[in-house]
């Protein structure tokens, strides 16, 4: 059985807030019953480790909570969030404090091809 869950979020449109709860709840979820998880912030999804735009971003229509909440609660569950070198290209290198690492498409692909991991995509 897998232990590890990695999330690649790479066609997720930010300007679609009904789009980004899944990934995160799914996260934290795993998280919480003890699965190694990681996000990948890539391709325009990747807007979201810039910093203050999650923070604008709400899933609920009342603006209660932003998404930037929902990344530090799967953050502090102990999920590690990483982006993708080329994101910075597009979307610079401000980025939030949760991102622990850049990483390259040959991780991506490494870490998909493990057996110990499963993929999802978003």
């Amino acid at each position: 059985m897998a232990e590890k869950l990695l999330i690649v979020m790479v066609n997720t449109d930010p300007s679609n807030p009904t789009e980004l709860g899944a990934p995160f709840f799914q996260a934290t979820v795993a998280a919480a019953m003890e699965y190694e998880v990681e996000i990948v912030f890539t391709g325009r999804a990747g807007e979201l480790a810039k910093k203050g735009v999650a923070e604008n971003i709400f899933l609920e229509e009342n603006g209660r909570r932003s998404i930037y909440e929902y990344i530090r609660d799967a953050h502090e569950a102990g999920v590690r969030f990483k982006v993708c070198t080329p994101t910075l290209d597009l979307w610079g290198h401000d980025l939030i404090p949760e991102i622990e690492e850049t990483v390259g498409g040959a991780y991506v692909i490494s870490e998909a091809m493990d057996d110990e991991t499963v993929t999802f995509t978003y």
